[in-house]
């Protein structure tokens, strides 16, 4: 889960791409993110699940599991 909080938003497992609940969030947060808003960008977005920030497509690609690609 990203550390900006958990208030607001939708939360995505890093290992399914699927919504889950904010409980299922709290209970797993190196596998999920808490997503903040619309994504309004184009292109094609990584974001680590256990720190919250951006990384790179290799990156993404080296780690799965704790990885959402977010497509604008």
């Amino acid at each position: 889960m990203s550390r900006r909080g958990s208030s607001g938003g939708r939360a995505r497992s890093a290992r399914t791409g699927r919504y889950v609940t904010m409980a299922t969030a709290r209970r797993s947060p190196r596998t999920t993110v808490v997503e903040a808003g619309g994504n309004r960008s184009t292109g094609t977005a990584h974001r680590s699940a256990i720190s919250g920030r951006y990384v790179s497509a290799a990156w993404a690609r080296r780690s799965p599991g704790t990885t959402v690609t977010e497509n604008g």
